[in-house]
C-alpha cells in the first residue's frame, strides 16, 4: 500500500489588503519551506490581490 504523504500540510492564505482569511491550500513542506505569496481574487475585495500563509 501507499503511505500517506507526511510532508504535505495544509494552510491558510489571507488577504493582505482587507485581512480575512477566505482561503485554504495545501502545500509541500519540503519544496517550500517559506510561506506562501500567492496573488488571488478576494470575494471581499473584489480584486486580485497578494495572500500570505497564516498560521
Amino acid at each position: 500500500m501507499a503511505k500517506k504523504n507526511e510532508n504535505r500540510v495544509y494552510v491558510a492564505l489571507e488577504c493582505t489588503e482587507c485581512k480575512n482569511v477566505i482561503r485554504k491550500t495545501s502545500k509541500n513542506k519540503k519544496n517550500t519551506p517559506d510561506k506562501l505569496e500567492i496573488n488571488k481574487y478576494c470575494n471581499v475585495c473584489k480584486k486580485h490581490t497578494v495572500h500570505k500563509e497564516t498560521k
